[in-house]
């Protein structure tokens, strides 16, 4: 998925929710990592040139401040469902959606190991 948005644009920021939305949007048991992990291991990827942890339930604020060119979702998005299309759009903008790669998902990582929610 990143890579494939990275060769959409000449930069890749990545928007991470903050470990009090991922609360919100996921139950008190997420998230699995901190934000300032999840951030870190992001923004270490060859293929992202940045990380930027955000605290709403979306991320239309962070994307009315960085006016991308492009946005990337993954394919259980739809281009009339990505927050932030409209602002992209309106300033000549695309927007990219990425099919899902099967697997890959912390959800399916959490079930695959037997549904363990507790932090080391």
């Amino acid at each position: 998925m990143l890579t494939a948005a990275r060769a959409e644009g000449d930069a890749l920021i990545v928007g991470i929710n903050s470990d009090a939305s991922v609360r919100r949007l996921k139950g008190p048991t997420r998230p699995v990592r901190t934000e300032a992990e999840r951030a870190l291991l992001v923004a270490a990827l060859a293929c992202v040139d940045a990380a930027v942890v955000f605290g709403e339930d979306t991320p239309a604020e962070l994307v009315a401040v960085l006016q991308p060119d492009v946005i990337v979702k993954g394919g259980d998005y739809s281009p009339d469902t990505v927050v932030g299309a409209d602002v992209v759009r309106a300033r000549g903008g695309r927007v990219v959606i990425v099919p899902i790669t099967a697997g890959f998902s912390t959800t399916s990582t959490i079930e695959r190991i037997g549904g363990g929610t507790t932090r080391d």
